[in-house]
């Protein structure tokens, strides 16, 4: 938001800073304070002015008696619509990202690491989606024989989640047959995406001889079933505790978060809900909400994976009166290194 010298540009600049000194001093903002810490280039008399033209509008509000304003959820949103610049995370700030994710050991590491991360940076609640089995591709597929007629299969994918299953054969493992199988399997289907699979396997058969087929259609069968039936909803959650520290009323704000948060349905619903933003950065606030227990937050969601496609969404949780330039640019940061530890 920039002043151009038109009274509506100019509301928008006292719009900016009211939500600017809110989210700082969490005091309703008044015209005088305005004047003296911003240069708006315009008397208290004006300011006050612009104010009771927002508050018309319903971008204000004013909480009780005093003269101070606070934003409204539509002043939220037209300030974060209005976002000309995402303040740029400090250097520490990055190196602590690179240093903190690139010592992750394996998938779950990676994703308990980052929303601890995020956490962190944005002193509010992170949560993280694990990589969709859905948009995920196979990376390698590996047949482990662990008896005479039981087999362990696992399904590696190339955003790092692994899947196995142990299948009971109607006959002995042949262990020549099941080299074969596996070689054709991992060729057949690297790279597809894992929805993809059943079609990959149905011209497998013809590969094979009579007599190896029950074990392919056995294997094919426990595949289908794997990738059709596995959850994709599993989330992480860390910072439960930054909401203590928020300012939030327990009675009418903080108690009826928490008990949301609780509810895991209610968290995978709402990045449901914001999946199809996630190609970039989303922004759900307060009303905007579909729980009604998550009324007095907003959340800044990301997806990370490949460029465009993402495999899951990450997000921070806070108050109304967050730093959203700041959210979002943490929010986006953690994103993209997340997207290059799982796509290389």
């Amino acid at each position: 938001m920039s002043t151009y010298g038109t009274a509506a540009d100019r509301r928008l600049d006292v719009l900016r800073a009211i939500v600017e000194d809110y989210v700082t001093t969490r005091e309703p903002v008044g015209s005088r304070v305005l004047a003296e810490r911003h240069r708006l280039g315009v008397s208290p008399a004006t300011i006050r002015n612009d104010m009771a033209v927002l508050e018309e509008e319903g971008l204000i509000a004013q909480p009780h008696t005093s003269a101070g304003r606070v934003p409204t959820d539509r002043g939220y949103r037209l300030f974060v619509d209005r976002l000309a610049e995402v303040k740029p995370l400090s250097q520490p700030e990055r190196r602590a990202i690179t240093t903190f994710l690139d010592g992750a050991v394996d998938l779950d590491d990676v994703i308990v690491r980052a929303s601890r991360l995020l956490a962190h940076l944005t002193q509010q609640v992170a949560v993280v989606q694990y990589p969709s089995l859905s948009r995920s591709g196979l990376r390698h597929l590996e047949l482990v024989p662990v008896g005479p007629s039981r087999l362990l299969v696992v399904v590696i994918t190339d955003t790092g989640r692994v899947v196995q299953r142990t299948l009971d054969l109607a006959a002995d493992v042949d262990e020549e047959a099941l080299g074969r199988l596996r070689v054709r399997l991992n060729a057949a289907g690297l790279g597809r995406r894992l929805p993809e699979m059943r079609t990959a396997l149905e011209s497998l058969p013809e590969q094979f001889v009579e007599a190896e087929r029950p074990l392919l259609r056995e294997i094919s069968d426990l595949l289908v079933h794997t990738l059709g039936q596995e959850s994709d909803e599993r989330i992480v959650l860390a910072g439960t505790s930054n909401l203590a520290r928020s300012g939030m009323r327990f009675e009418h704000a903080l108690r009826p978060v928490l008990e949301a948060l609780e509810e895991e349905v209610v968290l995978l619903g709402l990045l449901t809900e914001m999946t199809e933003d996630s190609a970039g950065v989303a922004v759900r606030i307060g009303h905007e909400m579909p729980h009604v227990g998550l009324s007095e937050t907003s959340v800044v969601t990301a997806g990370y994976g490949a460029d465009g496609d993402a495999v899951a969404l990450l997000g921070s949780i806070g108050p109304t009166r967050m730093d959203y330039p700041q959210t979002i640019a943490a929010v986006r940061a953690v994103a993209r290194y997340l997207t290059r530890i799982i796509t290389t």
